[in-house]
């Protein structure tokens, strides 16, 4: 069973999200917030899986209270809201989010999106690529203390890493590599033991502040779509 806290300042909104999350078989609310003070504290008391945080609250903005959510550990936070604009996004990634989705989108989509969280995947809205945290990483230097977290990672690792942060999934990365999907996940699981990493959403924004993949080179994806136009 996964537990989801719910947290929007709207009753109506929180009451429809809960009602949705709770007519599935697998998911299961166990708390609702109204605010972002109340959303820190209820994720420390009740633990949930999944935290759907809206980004606009009183006392406390969903962005810092991903924060603090995150930086306790233990809960994943999906940011909704109805705002499809880039600081957000990025800053609710840098903050520790796990996905960001728009309130307007599917229901299926909201219902995939938190068992795709809970899973350890990473989540981006539709509309969110990974073009987004290639414009924003050109902005700032190379990190060098994420740098230095690389060296902690095998060659191999270094090359998951970087397709992990192409956007490929594990089936993917092994075609790309010629192993095994379980190897695969393998080598996932120690790069993100090895560099505290919670999911491929923290994955991807190292990859890129750590230089290890520089903004505007091509997807392995769209090297071979080339290719085959070629």
């Amino acid at each position: 069973m996964i537990t989801v806290l719910v947290a929007d300042d709207q009753a109506m909104i929180r009451a429809g999200f809960a009602a949705l999350i709770s007519a599935q078989p697998d998911l299961q609310v166990v708390g609702e917030a109204a605010d972002g003070l109340e959303a820190v504290t209820a994720a420390r008391d009740l633990r949930p899986d999944v935290v759907l945080m809206d980004v606009r609250m009183p006392h406390l903005d969903g962005l810092e209270a991903t924060r603090r959510i995150a930086g306790a550990g233990g809960s994943k936070v999906l940011i909704l809201t109805t705002f499809d604009i880039d600081d957000y996004v990025y800053a609710a990634l840098r903050g520790g989010a796990s996905g960001f989705l728009l309130k307007d989108a599917p229901p299926a989509d909201l219902i995939t999106a938190v068992r795709v969280i809970a899973a350890g995947e990473a989540l981006l809205a539709p509309s969110v690529t990974r073009r987004l945290i290639e414009e924003f990483a050109t902005r700032q230097p190379i990190d060098e203390r994420e740098a230095l977290r690389l060296n902690a990672l095998t060659p191999r690792e270094l090359d998951v890493l970087r397709l992990v942060a192409a956007g490929l999934a594990n089936a993917e990365i092994a075609g790309e590599l010629t192993i095994a999907e379980e190897t695969v996940k393998s080598h996932v699981g120690r790069i993100f033991t090895k560099l505290g990493l919670r999911d491929r959403a923290q994955a991807v924004m190292l990859a890129y502040e750590s230089g290890l993949v520089v903004p505007g080179n091509p997807s392995p994806a769209a090297r071979r779509d080339s290719r085959l136009r070629s």
